[in-house]
């Protein structure tokens, strides 16, 4: 095919190759030319006292620890199961479920709507994973940690067809 080319237009494999590099680079080198370097630092923001000597302007606050929302949804109140699943998990009681919910009914959420799965297997092993539950209205928070889990998990989920947050058998909470 490129016999039928004029002279003009026949470019050996070589010369197509070294335009494409050629190419590629100018595409790299505009793009570098484009993207921004190192920012500039921002100067620290001051205010002036009453005798003109500037002070520096306290920084943002951390934001608010989450807190029980009554009225909201499950989805509103999942930071503060997060928070607090995290807190029981950063603990010695990492793995026993009453932790769990006692550090839940302490911020606030109802005991009456919890479920929680056993600490041990039916052989008498500690669990690979437990899991723990609020039900909030059609709505349920769980959690499930231990060694098989990893880190902490907690999500919200519809409630199941039988009113319940988890599935099988679950632990009384009869302290």
């Amino acid at each position: 095919m490129a016999r039928d080319l004029p002279p003009r237009a026949r470019f050996d494999v070589r010369s197509l190759r070294a335009m494409r590099v050629i190419a590629a680079l100018a595409l790299v080198g505009a793009l570098t030319a484009c993207s921004p370097g190192e920012p500039e630092p921002e100067p620290e923001p001051t205010t002036t006292t009453t005798d003109g000597a500037p002070s520096p302007i306290a920084s943002p606050t951390t934001p608010p620890e989450p807190t029980l929302v009554p009225e909201g949804t499950a989805d509103d109140n999942l930071p503060l199961f997060s928070s607090v699943t995290a807190a029981v998990w950063a603990t010695d009681a990492r793995v026993t479920g009453r932790a769990y919910v006692d550090a839940l009914t302490a911020a606030g959420f109802d005991k009456a709507a919890m479920q929680v799965t056993q600490d041990l297997s039916t052989v008498g092993n500690p669990a690979e994973s437990i899991q723990f539950s609020v039900r909030w209205n059609d709505q349920c928070l769980v959690g499930q940690v231990g060694p098989a889990t990893g880190d902490p998990v907690t999500v919200v989920v519809p409630v199941l067809a039988e009113g319940n947050c988890l599935v099988g058998q679950t632990r009384p909470i009869d302290w």
